[in-house]
């Protein structure tokens, strides 16, 4: 929680200095609303927009989970034969996946993030990333259901970074999980959209300023690095919520 964060009006910003980015928003110094206004799981006035914003946090802390880790190889595990229709069966095959994956590295430490693609007339697929390099044999010997398919995101041209490419695949993982969200027959997944191995979760530095500006650079300042990217809601024009800021910086550890 920030410092006197329910009487003081300023910016705020939620920084992730190990994934390089952080964001935040204008709070007044009004008192926050009680407990009556709250709002029960599936009865929001705008549906729609309720499950885009809840997709939208969700690919954040699926994007800031895999900058962390530096998750920058693609996978996808696929059922053989009429493939798998089963939502808990598919949770409990992926889970004994990456525990023989594990095994198979010798490892008992590897961060990973996993979200499952529905197909009607094959059931689930399931696309994975992790940040090491890992043989296919071994993926295939770990997974042992049917067929998958393992790729580093080494094409980004000179200079980029582990980070850079992370990011990447956190893009691909994040497209999937926002399906999830907005397609019916992707609902059905409920809590199990997506997965991330425990343990690896991003510290967050609570941040203050009386300007916008000046929560970017105290950012900057954090990080000792100026930002590569600034979004603000100024350039949203049917933005609807309070004024906010998104920033990404550059973070080397290659």
């Amino acid at each position: 929680m920030f410092p006197n964060e329910s009487n003081r009006a300023g910016w705020f910003l939620s920084l992730y200095p190990s994934a390089g980015e952080g964001g935040g928003c204008f709070r007044g110094s009004a008192p926050r609303r009680d407990s009556s206004t709250y709002v029960a799981k599936g009865n929001a006035v705008d549906p729609v927009r309720a499950a885009q914003e809840a997709g939208r946090r969700a690919r954040g802390r699926l994007r800031r989970y895999c900058s962390t880790n530096r998750l920058n190889r693609l996978g996808t595990l696929t059922y053989a034969g009429e493939g798998c229709h089963d939502v808990e069966q598919v949770r409990l095959d992926v889970a004994d996946f990456f525990r023989n994956l594990r095994t198979g590295l010798g490892s008992g430490a590897l961060p990973y993030a996993w979200v499952p693609e529905w197909h009607k007339s094959h059931g689930l697929h399931l696309h994975f990333a992790v940040g090491r390099y890992v043989a296919r044999g071994l993926i295939d010997e770990a997974w042992g259901r049917g067929f998958v398919h393992i790729k580093l995101l080494g094409d980004m041209g000179h200079g980029a970074t582990s980070l850079d490419e992370a990011r990447r695949a956190a893009g691909y993982l994040s497209k999937y999980v926002a399906k999830t969200f907005t397609e019916t027959d992707a609902r059905v997944l409920g809590r199990h959209r997506y997965d991330l191995a425990q343990g690896f979760q991003p510290a967050k530095v609570s941040l203050y300023a009386k300007s916008r500006d000046g929560l970017i650079d105290l950012a900057s300042q954090t990080l000792e690095s100026p930002p590569t990217y600034v979004w603000t809601s100024d350039e949203t024009p049917d933005w609807q919520g309070a004024p906010a800021v998104w920033a990404q910086w550059p973070v080397s550890r290659d």
